[in-house]
């Protein structure tokens, strides 16, 4: 099976760009080579423009707290798992802690270095990064992987409480849900919506093997999938045949 997910508002679509690329940047930043460092370092560069919302920070304590107002009167539910309750309430609260604590812009850290920034800029242009257009830049990944590594780590730390509490968001998000099957008769579905609770998330399970995605569209009054082929005669066209998937409805 393979799972789509598609985001219905522009706080949840920014979580899931950041979480994407923290993804990658904490994946490239542990491996060895020059090349692998230079792809941490141009996800943080991504991740310090989707964060410079002026209202990200704000919107993650809001709705952590939120959540721990909402959670916390369930630790006196018996069927409730009062461990992972706490956990996770705790969780919340170093997160809000943190996030508090945290003075500034969100990537501010980098901001401030014109040896990165001028990184960041040269690497806008195609081709940009060349040593001969950053020799300090080809100095830097010529050094050793460990001294590579200790400098990532120094870069994303800044970003770990935003990243925590996205993650915290994201999950929630993602385990309240209800789940429905349906078809899409000859590539297409259509679901009014106008009485059901408008979702924030929309999550769609399909086989893997079938040779189409979905394309989904969605206000508050209706949703609209089609499926559009990715081989053969049916490459960027409605599928024409009858396609089963399942659909995840996601709400904080």
């Amino acid at each position: 099976m393979i799972r789509y997910e598609h985001p219905l508002n522009e706080r949840i679509r920014t979580l899931m760009r950041l979480e994407d690329l923290f993804t990658r940047a904490r994946y490239f930043a542990e491996r060895d080579h020059a090349p692998e460092h230079h792809a941490a370092l141009l996800a943080l560069f991504e991740i310090t423009d989707v964060a410079s919302r002026a209202d990200l920070k704000t919107d993650l304590l809001q709705e952590l707290e939120r959540q721990k107002q909402v959670l916390g009167p369930l630790r006196s539910n018996p069927e409730i798992d009062r461990e992972a309750l706490t956990k996770l309430l705790n969780d919340i609260e170093q997160v809000n802690t943190t996030l508090l604590a945290q003075a500034g812009k969100v990537g501010m850290h980098l901001r401030e270095s014109e040896w990165l920034m001028a990184i960041k800029q040269r690497a806008a242009i195609p081709g940009g990064v060349c040593e001969f257009d950053l020799p300090a830049y080809h100095y830097w990944l010529n050094q050793h992987p460990e001294a590579r590594r200790d400098d990532l780590a120094q870069w994303i730390e800044p970003f770990e409480p935003i990243r925590a509490g996205s993650a915290i968001v994201l999950r929630l998000l993602r385990e309240n849900s209800r789940t429905s099957r349906h078809t899409a008769y000859r590539g297409v579905f259509q679901l009014m919506l106008t009485t059901t609770k408008i979702a924030q998330l929309l999550r769609l399970t399909m086989k893997r093997d079938l040779p189409c995605v979905p394309e989904i569209s969605a206000n508050k009054y209706a949703l609209n999938i089609r499926f559009i082929g990715v081989a053969g005669m049916d490459r960027g066209n409605v599928v024409d045949q009858d396609i089963e998937f399942e659909l995840m409805f996601c709400n904080l």
